[in-house]
């Protein structure tokens, strides 16, 4: 989203591969010597997480950079979008894709020294699951048999464990799913389905607060709103080991600031450059500036449980997606770096197809004017745009705003808030006032990862209370398909259904633009928008 910032991607047969347009990585400019230092430590402007380090209570950019540090999941993806195997050796299903065997790698370690078995997952997914334990990813789950006797829509768990889960033994499991999906194997790359050691579960408070994962960095401490530092870890099994002494994550609650540390040398890398800083970073950083494709969407989303919302005529959402001149604000505010977009699925997935908003994504102020006239009006003629204000957003949401009250009469506001942190709280306990910005991340290179996961009806993506049965109707008809290329159509129609009841307006498709530092060689970021750590080499000093 990473709204929710979650994102690892697997192997779909013709995934459209992203590439770096301006990549750095090379030797010149350093500031030391031009020897590389393996013990180097590599620092990276973030911010303060929402919540503890729990992978199963993480759905934010600043969280999730620290846990995907500090674990390797079953499965991930290189850079043609092709499955590797990480902790896993194999995940295979049977022929109707309802049951999955899982085989991990043996000899794989926690940082504690204890090792990483099929219960460590089996045991981890059980007790997130529970809502007794808040962990807001617990929705994550709902394929498997018996969840719904762990997490019921009401009151506490039934059961203690999923019935779908069996542990067969120290290596192999298998997860059973209500019925078959094709592509299941692609979402066990988020963060939810991580492994946990037993202290995890026993005090998850101070777990939280110190994690022991199973990845490439292991956690040494947390000041908070200062840095979290995570160091390399010397027994670590998988392939991506870190060519760096750890990582330094610098909490900032301003991109200005960050920004100049960067050019001060004084931080390696960043997320994205500010915006006033769009038309001058590639001059500024030359051959160290980053300008890269990765598959995520800009969007701002209703409040529905919201008195302004709650049975509102369609034909107004219509009308305020129509009064937005996305192609303008693209080319002023972003200096050209955002494409306009054209649905509610990133490009570079399985099922993206460029034109499932049709009409309502399209500027026009006379249409727009009609359509909320139509639709009985905004109520109040106010809407207000909650984001946060410790990343670049204020610029554009002014733009937006002055767009629609430009183009119908309705009168429109920022309503910023302190940091991302704040922003997602205010989100998950529905207090948004009328609408919010959102951005969502890949999870897995699949269509269904922006439609079903993000406005199912109860899903953990679902912050803004959007709930259609013909929706759901179609998703669960995609779900059950044999294939993976008849599940994505099944799931193109869906996203074409939504035109019909709105529940965000889609805005832009997203870009990293960013830079490092002369301390630092080879940063490249994923298509999920990540920095791949553990490839960034540091220079001796």
């Amino acid at each position: 989203m990473r709204g929710a910032k979650s994102a690892k991607w697997v192997a779909i047969a013709g995934v459209v591969a992203l590439t770096a347009t301006a990549c750095g990585g090379g030797d010149s400019d350093n500031k030391g010597s031009g020897k590389v230092d393996p013990k180097g430590i590599v620092s990276y402007a973030n911010g303060e997480p929402q919540n503890a380090l729990q992978p199963s209570n993480t759905m934010e950019a600043y969280g999730s950079v620290v846990i995907d540090s500090l674990f390797t999941g079953l499965v991930h993806y290189d850079k043609k979008g092709d499955i590797t195997y990480e902790n896993a050796e194999s995940v295979t299903p049977d022929k109707d894709s309802k049951v999955w065997t899982v085989k991990l790698k043996p000899g794989w370690k926690f940082h504690n020294g204890e090792a990483v078995t099929a219960k460590s997952y089996v045991e981890a997914w059980n007790w997130a699951a529970d809502p007794a334990n808040g962990q807001q990813n617990s929705a994550w789950y709902r394929d498997i048999e018996g969840y719904d006797d762990v997490h019921p829509e009401k009151g506490k768990a039934k059961k203690k464990a999923m019935s779908g889960l069996k542990v067969v033994d120290d290596n192999t499991f298998t997860i059973s799913l209500k019925s078959g999906i094709p592509y299941y194997a692609y979402k066990l790359v988020y963060a939810p389905f991580y492994p946990l050691p037993s202290a995890a579960l026993k005090d998850p408070k101070k777990y939280g607060e110190a994690p022991v994962g199973n990845g490439p960095y292991k956690f040494e401490k947390w000041d908070h709103k200062k840095v979290i530092s995570v160091r390399a870890f010397d027994g670590y099994k998988g392939a991506n080991k870190p060519k760096n002494g750890g990582v330094d994550f610098k909490a900032y609650n301003k991109d200005t600031a960050a920004y100049a540390d960067l050019k001060s040398d004084n931080v390696d890398s960043m997320p994205i450059v500010p915006n006033s800083e769009i038309a001058n970073f590639k001059q500024d950083f030359g051959d160290r500036a980053i300008d890269m494709d990765f598959s995520a969407l800009n969007t701002v989303n209703f409040a529905f449980y919201t008195k302004q919302w709650k049975d509102i005529d369609v034909k107004v959402l219509q009308g305020l997606s129509m009064a937005i001149d996305r192609d303008t604000i693209a080319k002023t505010v972003f200096h050209g770096t955002r494409e306009s977009a054209t649905g509610w699925v990133a490009k570079g997935v399985k099922g993206y197809q460029d034109d499932a908003c049709g009409e309502y994504c399209k500027f026009d102020a006379k249409k727009a004017k009609q359509s909320i006239k139509d639709g009985g009006g905004v109520p109040g003629n106010k809407i207000q745009i909650q984001y946060n204000a410790d990343q670049p957003h204020k610029d554009w949401v002014v733009a937006v705003c002055n767009s629609i009250t430009n183009a119908t009469g309705v009168k429109c506001v920022g309503d910023p808030v302190t940091d991302f942190a704040a922003d997602t709280e205010i989100r998950d306990q529905k207090k948004v006032k009328s609408m919010y910005r959102s951005g969502w991340v890949l999870d897995y290179p699949f269509n269904g990862n922006f439609l079903a996961d993000l406005y199912g009806t109860g899903v953990d993506g679902n912050k803004g209370g959007f709930s259609d049965k013909k929706f759901d109707k179609l998703t669960k008809e995609a779900d059950a398909a044999k294939t993976i290329d008849e599940s994505a159509k099944l799931y193109q129609q869906a996203e074409k259904e939504l035109v019909n009841t709105f529940p965000g307006i889609p805005l832009w498709y997203n870009k990293t633009l960013s830079a490092y530092s002369k301390n630092v060689k080879k940063v490249e970021f994923d298509q999920a928008g990540d920095p791949i750590l553990t490839d960034v080499e540091v220079f001796e000093k």
